[in-house]
């Protein structure tokens, strides 16, 4: 794990305002954003997994798709993500694909957290591109968020 930069915590904002959307949906919140080294969105997502029928459509993926389509390219390399809860396996693999520079996460999982909480998937050295990974920015907001939408919702199931 890396160091913050500056900007940090507003761009996990930004992926704050994608998990709240989610939550609106009653999609799981987790929200992400892709930005540039000029601090441009390229590409914001939120869970959709329920609302599209499509077990790959993360937070993640949904806004690294934005950005490709954006850029025209399936490559993203010199971008950060942000998002507001550890990646799993699949989505570190499709930053990993994509070539981003920088993943950036509030949350983490302990369930199934691919950064460094289950497993630690960029930390493979035979893997053919590595990304910086920074872990904790806003964790608790980003932490209170899914458990007040799990509180919510348990609470609704058992009435």
């Amino acid at each position: 794990m890396t160091a913050t930069l500056p900007d940090d915590e507003n761009f996990m904002s930004l992926a704050m305002q994608q998990a709240e959307a989610a939550w609106r949906i009653g999609e799981v919140p987790v929200g992400a954003v892709v930005v540039d080294a000029q601090g441009q969105v390229l590409g914001a997502g939120y869970n959709r997994t329920i609302t599209d029928s499509d077990p790959t459509a993360h937070a993640e993926v949904v806004a690294l798709r934005a950005a490709a389509q954006h850029l025209d390219n399936y490559r993203l390399p010199g971008l950060s993500l942000y998002v507001t809860l550890e990646p799993c396996v699949m989505c570190i693999g499709a930053m990993l694909h994509a070539r981003l520079d920088r993943v950036v996460y509030g949350a983490s999982d302990p369930k199934t957290g691919a950064c460094g909480s289950v497993l630690d998937v960029g930390a493979v050295e035979r893997l053919n591109h590595h990304t910086t990974i920074t872990g904790g920015v806003l964790a608790q907001p980003c932490g209170d968020m899914l458990r007040r939408f799990f509180r919510e919702r348990r609470s609704k199931e058992s009435t």
